[in-house]
């Protein structure tokens, strides 16, 4: 489903009484998303998705990393809009992450 799709059946569920809850997090480019995501970024993503963690020590020590790398991680993901914190707990922001690249 493209943007402008998914914006129309939100609104659609909206105007129907619906809580929408929807979240999209856009990158302009290949490159602006490859910027952001690596390996160990999805594997904590996919890590705080299941367990969201009370802090970035213990998320690091989850796992198996060294904490600064893991906070500086946390917050690149934090400026991408990908992980929030609520208080100090970390929590992802989004069920999926789809890719649209455009030749």
């Amino acid at each position: 489903m493209n943007d402008a799709a998914a914006f129309i059946e939100a609104w659609d569920r909206a105007e129907q009484g619906d809580l929408v809850e929807d979240r999209v997090v856009s990158f302009e480019s290949w490159e602006g998303l490859s910027a952001i995501m690596s390996g160990p970024r999805l594997a904590l993503l996919r890590h705080l998705h299941a367990s969201p963690e009370a802090s970035n020590e213990d998320l690091a020590r989850a796992l198996g990393r060294d904490p600064s790398r893991v906070a500086a991680d946390v917050e690149a993901l934090e400026e991408a809009g990908l992980v929030e914190r609520r208080g100090t707990a970390l929590h992802v922001t989004t069920d999926a992450i789809e890719t649209q690249i455009l030749l």
